[in-house]
């Protein structure tokens, strides 16, 4: 059974940092598109970061200069550094590993992330 487990979410100050992690139980991990979703109070699920089998992440405008994805093929995991955390990137947050190849696409079960000024 497939599964994507988040981890790492919880509540920061304005201008702090969380680190959130995902592990994924996938076999040919290396094939799927890695990408972290986030979803705030109210608003559409959005893309974050997206990593394509482990080429260059393309982040949102949002969020570019202030988190960091990174992959790591050996262990099947994703993990989303931010920085700078502002109160608007309060949100769910989500793990996705799609991958067009195998005609797959899954979902963490999400963590929540809570910036407070």
């Amino acid at each position: 059974q497939v599964q994507l487990v988040e981890s790492g979410g919880g509540l920061a100050h304005l201008g702090g940092s969380l680190r959130l992690s995902c592990e994924a139980s996938l076999s040919e991990f290396s094939l799927y598109n890695m990408a972290w979703y986030r979803q705030g109070p109210g608003k559409e699920r959005e893309l974050v970061a997206i990593n394509v089998r482990g080429g260059p992440t393309d982040y949102s405008e949002s969020v570019e200069g202030r988190f960091t994805m990174s992959r790591d093929n050996t262990k099947n995991t994703v993990s989303l550094q931010m920085n700078s955390l502002k109160p608007e990137d309060t949100a769910v947050y989500y793990c996705n590993a799609r991958s067009a190849i195998i005609g797959a696409d899954y979902w963490g079960q999400g963590t929540q992330v809570t910036v407070s000024s």
